[in-house]
């Protein structure tokens, strides 16, 4: 029977749908005449520069930077939802500290999904204002979520949130007990504006795929923080903290160019290096540069030996890779660096992502629904062709 049949020419193939274009979307876009991304029409640098997360989250969630009066409360939302709920705390409890942070950033969204579910008035049916509360909800819940499990990790009690802090300022408070100085605040605070939100990326397009299907907000979340959690996306700050540390350890900057001959020679992935979408350099690299610049300065003033050997393999890494593969750094590169110079423990580094990067996953998941056509794609079949099952008798 199998002699009979012609195989189909095969169709063009586009592997990781690069170059694809799937949809429409109003949330974000990278300007290729300026080179910017852009949050619903704002350059991201403009956004870090004179805006709070706060102002960056309602944008992201509602269209619009807020005035006075929606700022106000929007804050009393969010401030409300900052306490970790002792069921929560029990959940995260159960969970072994060898697990991996996104492990427990992920089974606690799950769990406040359960305890909050997305209302509907019938199966798949849902209020876009009950989402955008819900979204507000969750990204002002995940900092004790994160700081929380930071600290079990370290044999510390937690730390209650105060309401009369910031976003930025009230996390880093929670993770390391203590108020932090003006200069963590507003380098933690630029991250999470560059972190928060980068079109159809992986695991915005996770999120995106699950919300087709009709499913509630938390799930879609959830499957978001699983692509995240790979190395090749949300991953590759940490990864790439691990190896400016590494080379540090082992020859330092003098000898960062052979480490990454030898690299490139068993055709190693360095990350932290190189974009897909960015064909020029990565549009928030500069900005982070900046707020990183000032925590090196302040390291080197309180007289830490160890700075100054990491700042420069962080030169001569990305000297190197870009004299000899032609590529930038991404925003990892300098927020991995960043976050270690703050003191979060480096498996932390991908849930900070995801504290921030929930506004533009939750803006997406929005947006799908409301125009919303079910994501299935089609492949093509390349194994065996049409056989007979062989007789047993």
């Amino acid at each position: 029977m199998s002699d009979t049949l012609t195989a189909p020419p095969a169709p063009e193939l586009h592997k990781g749908l690069a170059g694809v274009v799937v949809d429409r979307t109003a949330v974000s876009s990278v300007d290729a005449a300026s080179n910017s991304l852009l949050y619903r029409g704002y350059p991201v640098q403009q956004l870090a520069a004179s805006c709070e997360i706060e102002d960056v989250a309602y944008l992201l969630l509602h269209g619009e930077l807020p005035t006075p009066e929606q700022r106000s409360a929007f804050d009393a939302e969010l401030r409300a939802a900052r306490p970790l709920a002792p069921g929560l705390q029990h959940v995260i409890d159960l969970i072994p500290t060898s697990a991996h942070p996104m492990d427990v950033v992920r089974t606690a969204i799950s769990a406040l999904g359960a305890a909050e579910p997305e209302p509907s008035s019938a199966p798949g049916e849902h209020d876009p204002a009950d989402t955008r509360r819900l979204a507000t909800r969750l990204f002002g819940a995940l900092p004790a979520v994160i700081a929380y499990d930071q600290r079990r990790r370290r044999d510390l009690p937690p730390v209650r949130p105060r309401d009369d802090l910031g976003y930025s300022a009230d996390f880093l408070r929670q993770v390391f007990g203590r108020e932090a100085d003006d200069q963590d605040v507003r380098a933690f605070d630029t991250s999470m504006v560059l972190y928060a939100e980068h079109s159809f990326n992986a695991s915005t397009f996770t999120a995106r795929v699950v919300a087709s299907t009709l499913s509630d907000l938390h799930s879609s979340i959830v499957a978001a923080v699983g692509a995240l959690k790979g190395p090749l996306h949300g991953g590759a700050n940490e990864a790439a903290l691990e190896l400016l540390v590494r080379v540090a350890d082992d020859g330092g900057a003098d000898g960062a160019a052979a480490w990454l001959d030898g690299a490139f020679a068993r055709r190693e992935k360095i990350m932290g290096f190189g974009h897909r979408v960015y064909k020029n350099g990565d549009s928030r690299v500069p900005t982070m540069e900046e707020a990183l610049a000032g925590l090196v300065d302040r390291a080197r003033a309180s007289g830490d030996s160890r700075v100054d050997q990491l700042a420069a393999v962080y030169d001569a890494l990305a000297a190197g890779v870009l004299e000899r593969k032609g590529l930038k750094p991404n925003v990892d590169w300098p927020s991995g660096f960043a976050y270690h110079l703050m003191g979060f423990d480096t498996a932390v580094f991908t849930p900070l992502f995801v504290a921030s990067r929930v506004l533009g996953w939750s803006a997406h998941v929005i947006e799908q629904r409301e125009a919303n056509s079910l994501i299935r794609p089609l492949s093509h079949y390349d194994g065996p062709a049409l056989r007979d099952v062989p007789s047993r008798a």
